[in-house]
């Protein structure tokens, strides 16, 4: 395609008289016309101006010697266009047969600081930002291997999000890895404008209606590059701090970065502590509300269960009545001002709480009971699982209402199927691993922290059991 042609072409696709930040500079090239296209707010605007510099007094060689790190020639416009959108410049330039694309990108950032939701007592204070570029060089810092492939995806027939598939090549199960890299290249959709939940559920169809998370997320590089030496496969999406580690399996949520960071003993009592307390969240108001329901029956050591004052609301719904209370301080919260969110969030609870008791709406015992679930609830970090126990939880309740302790054993009975025919990302994977194929010494340290184990020399990195992470490898 000659120039004269390609430049109306271009100007018609990037819709250049209606859009105000799509720019096109008209230079001279040793007599001849050229063209520069660039988005504004998404180039590096002194590099451009080097390269602009560099053609007007440059030759007819110029465009072919551009101080730029990575220059590619194309002659499809539709390539032209999404270069120009994604923060690329593209030259024309009369006599050259199509575009010459310099990566001149330098998007908006904020720093990298620590995550607020997966902090550590030790180690480092960096995290994930919204540019992929970024987020995949911190990874490589920490895990300098050849064998650590990163795959680059356009994913949205709209958006073209840029996608990152990592993995360690020979650590990762490569049929994985093939499944996942074919699906994100089929991926039949517009765009991914809520990135890593977008995606989630682009990969996986079914299951809907399971609330157990079917993807663990992380946004701190160290914690990825760990995953990554175990054999886990990490998607990186653009315009999102958070990277996906796949596959998934329940107890992966059992193990959080900071227990890494401290000695094996007492990584293993803040892990076995954290799993006791995220699972007292479960049981407590169901069990409380049968035993309250039942109190004759019960030990007299346990009479202290009992309300001694009746309140005016029925207990079961006092019970849900707080759960969905709890939720509303939360989304409070989110849109208060930092200045005031702690504030808010305390004396509100604190306020709502006591002048419930002394209206007579609620009692004091429901309001206890569900501020240790609240506060339990914050021990896990994922926010997918804390609602999965909470929905659990809420239906716990109505079954205890319908079915008296029956109901609470069969629910029990149903939360673990549920649990078992969630559907994962890679669909072979069973949701249940180490549990379900058995893997003894992977379930143990599951459970308990071990120390570092240190791999013999000539033994290659697939079969390495563990790494730092103290995750089965294979």
């Amino acid at each position: 395609m000659e120039y004269s042609e390609l430049l109306s072409t271009l100007k018609n696709k990037l819709n250049l008289s209606k859009s105000f930040d799509i720019q096109c500079r008209v230079i001279t090239l040793n007599g001849k016309e050229a063209a520069f296209f660039s988005t504004a707010g998404l180039i590096d605007n002194e590099l451009a101006e080097e390269l602009i510099e560099h053609l007007a007094r440059g030759g007819d060689g110029a465009v072919f010697t551009l101080p730029c790190h990575d220059v590619t020639v194309s002659q499809d416009p539709d390539v032209l266009t999404d270069a120009v959108l994604s923060g690329r410049g593209v030259i024309l330039c009369d006599g050259v047969k199509g575009g010459i694309v310099a990566d001149i990108k330098k998007f908006p950032l904020r720093g990298i600081n620590e995550p607020e939701n997966d902090r550590v007592l030790r180690g480092p204070r960096d995290g994930f930002t919204e540019s992929l570029v970024f987020n995949t060089a911190m990874i490589r810092r920490r895990l300098r291997d050849p064998n650590l492939i990163m795959e680059r995806f356009s994913v949205g027939k709209n958006a073209k999000t840029d996608v990152a598939l990592c993995y360690v090549d020979g650590c990762a199960d490569a049929k994985f890895v093939s499944a996942m890299a074919e699906k994100l290249k089929n991926l039949n959709v517009k765009a991914i404008n809520m990135t890593q939940e977008s995606l989630a559920e682009a990969l996986i169809h079914r299951g809907w209606y399971n609330p157990f998370p079917k993807v663990r997320y992380t946004e701190r590089p160290d914690a990825a590059a760990a995953m990554l030496e175990e054999g886990s496969v990490i998607i990186v999406c653009d315009n999102t701090p958070q990277a996906m580690i796949l596959p998934t399996s329940i107890f992966d949520y059992l193990q959080e970065t900071d227990d890494f960071y401290l000695p094996p003993l007492i990584g293993t009592y803040l892990r076995l502590t954290r799993m006791a307390i995220f699972l007292l969240s479960l049981i407590l108001t169901p069990l409380w509300y049968y035993c309250v329901k039942n109190v004759t029956s019960l030990p007299e050591w346990l009479h202290f269960l009992d309300i001694d004052d009746k309140a005016a609301v029925p207990l079961l719904m006092q019970l849900l009545l707080a759960e969905f209370m709890i939720d509303g301080l939360k989304l409070a919260s989110l849109n208060t001002p930092n200045m005031l969110n702690n504030s808010l969030s305390v004396v509100g609870g604190l306020i709502l709480g006591d002048y419930a008791v002394e209206a007579g709406w609620f009692s004091p015992q429901t309001i206890l009971y569900m501020a240790i679930v609240a506060i339990a609830s914050f021990t896990q970090q994922s926010y997918e699982l804390g609602y999965a126990f909470k929905f659990i939880r809420m239906l716990l309740l109505l079954a205890v209402e319908l079915f008296g302790g029956w109901g609470l054993v069969v629910g029990l009975i149903l939360t673990a199927i549920t649990i078992a025919l969630n559907k994962t990302v890679s669909g072979s994977r069973s949701y249940l691993y180490p549990l379900i194929p058995f893997n003894g010494d992977a379930l143990l340290r599951t459970f308990v922290r071990k120390r570092l184990r240190y791999d013999k020399p000539q033994k290659k990195c697939g079969a390495a059991k563990r790494d730092c992470c103290g995750k089965e490898s294979k």
